[in-house]
């Protein structure tokens, strides 16, 4: 591990402590709202970012590996996300807290375990999209994910 990944992993981590508060203080009632941005309960917003820690750092890890990336096109992203607001419709609080935890450990294990060299790798995440490093990928999308689906939350539940 590098000074970069360390560096990375605290970051990553302080968004989740961040988004962990917000979930815990949620009411019954806010988890059932529905979100002006996603147009989903939080309750899957919530969901959906802690499913997306792991998924995120995978991205993360097929780069630093030095893998080719994905080069997923958007509407297969959007696709995905409806399907998976869906199937969540009724998510728990609990479950949900709980695999945000379980999967944000997973995520900053992951990136303490990268060096310099493998967070310079790079690859192409989104289609139409310049190539991305793993350390890009590390430090902006992985945090900035939470950040843009708690201020929805935020807005939504005033939490």
């Amino acid at each position: 591990m590098g000074a970069k990944a360390e560096a990375l992993a605290q970051k990553f981590e302080s968004k989740v402590q961040e988004a962990t508060g917000v979930f815990e203080r949620l009411s019954d009632a806010d988890w059932k709202k529905t979100t002006d941005a996603e147009k989903w309960t939080v309750g899957v917003v919530a969901h959906h970012v802690a499913v997306s820690h792991e998924t995120l750092a995978g991205l993360v890890k097929t780069l630093a590996d030095g893998k080719p990336g994905p080069n997923i096109p958007m509407d297969a992203i959007h696709a995905m996300n409806a399907k998976h607001a869906q199937e969540q419709a009724a998510c728990t609080k609990a479950d949900t807290l709980a695999l945000h935890k379980k999967n944000a450990a997973a995520a900053a294990a992951m990136l303490r375990g990268l060096d310099d060299a493998a967070l310079d790798k790079s690859g192409n995440v989104l289609a139409g999209m310049s190539p991305m490093s793993a350390g890009q990928l590390a430090g902006g999308l992985l945090p900035g994910h939470i950040e843009e689906h708690l201020k929805s939350i935020r807005a939504t539940a005033g939490a």
